[in-house]
């Protein structure tokens, strides 16, 4: 929401406009940095209503740059307070900064970092709140939110290259279903409708656009309310459990885009084990924490049964050996790893390696789906012309 202040401030009056969610927000912002409000009222109607809504969240990039930005200024000797003040002056998003100005309040009062952190476990995963206490016990918490850091803006960057390789061909597929539904009911039923006029035989790919031009004409709403419904119900079930396990099984048998899928699972558990690791946190605790942040059902289940496995006393390279769904190399460099006392360093150096996999993968991905997204247009295209000119050429004969 968008609001109207008035206040004073050294004894001159100021009339901004701020954002944020409610009322009272903005009344203990000005109180906080030395205003005295004098009338807040809100702005409706206005333009960018939706987007200013959708601006008061905290996400993934405000988390990596909050990240990045106290661990700059811990590594430059500054105090974790210190950080937490000049951040709470430099931030212009209001809702980050309250949550940045009760975090510093916590910390004033005498909780550690990664207590305050856990008000806002939405925010911050498990994974980051585990390496802060860590960091605290450690006394190495800039070295460790610097790894932090760079590992979440890994996981934005990849993100970010395969949601580009996927917006193009989205586009088009979309566009092309969108163009697809008009002229199917819309526009050929007038033209189609010419043909019953005249006493000719009409092909088979006439007859079978004429049908569905049929269909789509009388029953389109009800064909775009059972999507809605089917969507509804779709998302329903892959909310529950057996959903999730069922679609993310399906996702991995897909040709290109599972390879590409199980590769990621693979970059983020072993940077995310290797960051663990090396932040002195014991090989159970850190597969528990993996455990957790593993979005795909199947490889969170593979490493719950190896944390279960490392826990009775058997080696990681050997627990993973017995889950199928891990490639040699992982199990190998993993073994190596253990005997050598660098594991932790061998599972970068994986994550690097499954990184440019991943890469690979996604512009094979890309450069598979353009040719083919021509192909079906193409195919469609030429369906509908050769549907609707073949007749004509009939007509032609005939009247001939």
């Amino acid at each position: 929401m968008l609001f109207q202040y008035k206040a004073l401030k050294d004894g001159v009056a100021v009339v901004k406009k701020i954002e944020a969610t409610s009322k009272e927000m903005v009344i203990d912002y000005l109180q906080k940095n030395d205003y005295f409000p004098i009338s807040v009222t809100e702005i409706k109607n206005t333009e960018f209503t939706l987007f200013n809504n959708l601006t008061q969240k905290v996400d993934f990039n405000d988390i990596v740059d909050f990240t990045r930005q106290v661990a700059l200024m811990l590594n430059a000797g500054l105090t974790l307070i210190d950080s937490l003040e000049i951040l709470k002056k430099q931030t212009q998003k209001i809702v980050l900064k309250k949550m940045i100005e009760d975090v510093d309040s916590k910390i004033k009062g005498g909780s550690s970092f990664s207590v305050a952190l856990l008000d806002y476990r939405g925010m911050f995963s498990k994974l980051y709140i585990s390496l802060v206490k860590s960091g605290e016990a450690s006394g190495k918490l800039g070295e460790i939110l610097l790894r932090l850091a760079d590992n979440l803006e890994k996981e934005r960057e990849f993100k970010s290259k395969l949601k580009g390789a996927l917006v193009y061909p989205l586009i088009v597929i979309v566009g092309m279903l969108i163009v697809m539904f008009i002229m199917v009911t819309f526009v050929l039923p007038k033209l189609l409708g010419l043909y019953k006029d005249f006493n000719v035989e009409l092909p088979l790919s006439t007859k079978i656009l004429i049908a569905i031009s049929t269909f789509s004409t009388r029953f389109w709403p009800i064909v775009l309310v059972m999507i809605f419904v089917a969507s509804y119900f779709v998302k329903k079930y892959l909310s529950t459990k057996e959903g999730k396990g069922a679609f993310d099984r399906f996702v991995l048998k897909l040709p290109v885009f599972g390879n590409i899928i199980k590769i990621s699972a693979l970059v983020e558990s072993t940077r995310t084990l290797a960051i663990l690791i090396s932040s002195g946190i014991s090989i159970l605790e850190a597969l528990s924490i993996v455990v957790d942040a593993t979005e795909n059902t199947v490889y969170q289940q593979a490493l719950l049964n190896v944390s279960h496995k490392v826990e009775k006393g058997i080696s990681l390279g050997t627990a993973l050996e017995q889950q199928k769904i891990f490639p040699p190399i992982l199990v190998q460099m993993s073994q190596v790893g253990e005997q050598t006392g660098n594991l932790d360093d061998t599972l970068f150096r994986l994550s690097k390696y499954f990184e440019m996999e991943s890469e690979m993968a996604t512009k094979t991905m890309t450069t598979l789906i353009e040719p083919i997204i021509l192909v079906v247009l193409g195919v469609s295209v030429g369906f509908l012309v050769m549907s609707v000119i073949t007749p004509i050429y009939s007509l032609t004969n005939s009247f001939n």
